[in-house]
């Protein structure tokens, strides 16, 4: 199963450059709910990034307290689009 990647770090930071076909949810979001996963299988294969991995380690707990079982820290944009887009 292809993994869905999502871009921890802040709008601004987004449009600056991201992974093409990267999820924009900050921590504001993640922490409010993660409303754009909801209709995303709690075992489907998510890899969070920021810039150096801290946000996205973050994120990963909070999406773990919302069920989510299947979490990867991809740390920055370089570092998953090296391992995850092919």
């Amino acid at each position: 199963m292809k993994p869905i990647i999502v871009d921890v770090r802040e709008p601004f930071e987004y449009m600056m450059g991201h992974v093409k076909g990267a999820l924009n949810i900050p921590p504001s979001d993640l922490m409010a709910g993660a409303k754009k996963l909801a209709d995303v299988d709690k075992d489907t294969p998510l890899v969070l990034y920021c810039h150096t991995g801290s946000r996205s380690n973050v994120g990963i707990q909070i999406l773990r307290d919302l069920g989510y079982t299947n979490l990867t820290n991809g740390i920055n944009k370089q570092q998953v689009e090296a391992k995850f887009i092919h």
